[in-house]
């Protein structure tokens, strides 16, 4: 059953990959599907979601978790998973997050892990949402514990063979090294300046394509007013044909808001655009894409891979957008890409806003094979101390940064910055069951 599913999966990215091109991203051709598309797209999306993600056959023998530590020191948070063998991996955590869900990391989360196999480790992933009824509380608060957990177990599995953490989740690394955009989060500033701060960081990047914010996100009022309206013409008259443009609307609009402003993006020739309605109004994104022709970006905030299954055979996104933190972690995240390539759509993932959230999403977006051409990239201020000896992880001057091919993540953090952490160790429950 597993051949015949990757044999479906091979099928079925031949045929979507004619639809990817390298180094562009598409024109949306959106049409409303017809009832025998839209189940010849959920079964391709089934087919590609139930493929196995992480790479359980490079391990012959069990890996069990002796322990799991959360590292907390100021605004950092690190978490340390060791195995009854010695073997050890850390990640980094989003620390603005987890500043306010380390209670659920460390009753809810990690103590489901300990004493379990590792290795099967895409069980207990399921596994433990059914764990004190976790699903319930499915969305940020949970997964960015999880992906945390996560990520410190794919470090250790990746220093344990030697192997860069991509290639733990696919057959190869695709993408070495990774082209960046340069994105400007400000909102409520006025057109000049929010060009004048893109030139500005442009200059530093050497980006060869940027991308901004529209509207007063998530329906507020939009300041200064008619802002996106005037910046979209102008932004494209400051950078020229040659500049990569997108913008992020992050929910900003109702249907007929959205598609006005949608409609000035093609007229310049915009390369996609998105959240043009609230993330959960997917009637609402379904009327939007139906209406227009640029590629509809959704992901940052979805927390279901139902529902991004829902959109994607429904044709109302070209662009997956899940986050490594707040989706729970590369192998959910992979599962999404993954249904995005067999219907020939593209992945440009979201990166949280703190901590190294860049470097899981390199590493991510080398183990794809329908990456877009362009992914954000942002140099966090915090006082993270630590060496890459595979990649200076900075944008060289074409706006390319190398992923690390050191196993695990690939970054060394200062032993001496690690031990000024306060540890809180986990335990198990006397009544613990491993599912209710």
């Amino acid at each position: 059953m597993q051949a015949t599913r990757r044999e479906l999966f091979k099928s079925s990215f031949a045929t979507a990959a004619a639809a990817v091109l390298p180094n562009s991203i598409p024109r949306n051709h959106h049409h409303p599907v017809t009832p025998a598309e839209l189940a010849s797209n959920y079964a391709r999306c089934d087919a590609a979601a139930a493929l196995p993600v992480f790479k359980r056959e490079l391990f012959p023998d069990p890996v069990i978790i002796d322990s799991i530590e959360l590292l907390h020191y100021k605004k950092s948070w690190l978490c340390r998973v060791r195995s009854k063998d010695g073997a050890e991996g850390i990640s980094i955590s989003n620390s603005q997050q987890m500043q306010s869900l380390w209670p659920i990391f460390m009753d809810r989360i990690a103590p489901f892990f300990l004493e379990q196999d590792a290795r099967d480790l895409e069980k207990h992933l399921d596994l433990v949402m059914v764990f004190q009824s976790n699903y319930k509380a499915t969305g940020l608060a949970v997964f960015v514990p999880l992906a945390t957990l996560e990520f410190a177990i794919l470090d250790m599995f990746g220093k344990m063979s030697k192997r860069p953490i991509g290639l733990l989740i696919s057959d190869k690394i695709y993408n070495p090294k990774i082209t960046v955009y340069q994105a400007n989060g400000e909102r409520y500033i006025s057109p000049e300046e929010t060009i004048a701060h893109l030139q500005r960081d442009v200059a530093i990047s050497h980006a060869k394509a940027i991308k901004f914010k529209l509207g007063g996100r998530m329906s507020h009022i939009e300041t200064p007013p008619d802002r996106s309206a005037r910046l979209i013409p102008m932004v494209r008259k400051t950078f020229g044909d040659q500049m990569v443009i997108s913008a992020d609307s992050n929910g900003s609009y109702g249907v007929d808001e959205a598609i006005r402003i949608g409609k000035i993006m093609q007229e310049y020739n915009y390369a996609f655009y998105e959240e043009p309605v609230p993330f959960d109004n997917y009637d609402g994104l379904q009327q939007v894409a139906d209406a227009l022709d640029i590629p509809i970006a959704l992901g940052e905030q979805e927390p279901s891979t139902w529902n991004f299954r829902h959109v994607l055979a429904h044709n109302a996104v070209g662009i997956v957008q899940q986050d490594m933190f707040y989706f729970g972690g590369m192998v959910r995240c992979m599962k999404v890409a993954r249904m995005a390539a067999a219907l020939g759509k593209q992945c440009i993932p979201h990166i949280s806003s703190t901590g190294l959230g860049y470097l899981y999403m390199m590493h991510f977006v080398s183990a794809i094979t329908n990456s877009g051409p362009y992914h954000e990239f942002k140099e966090f201020n915090n006082d993270l101390p630590y060496t890459c000896a595979t990649s200076t992880l900075r944008s060289d001057d074409n706006g390319v940064i190398t992923v690390p091919t050191s196993p695990g993540v690939g970054v060394d953090i200062d032993p001496a910055y690690i031990a000024k952490h306060e540890v809180l160790k986990v335990t198990r429950p006397a009544n613990f069951k491993d599912a209710e």
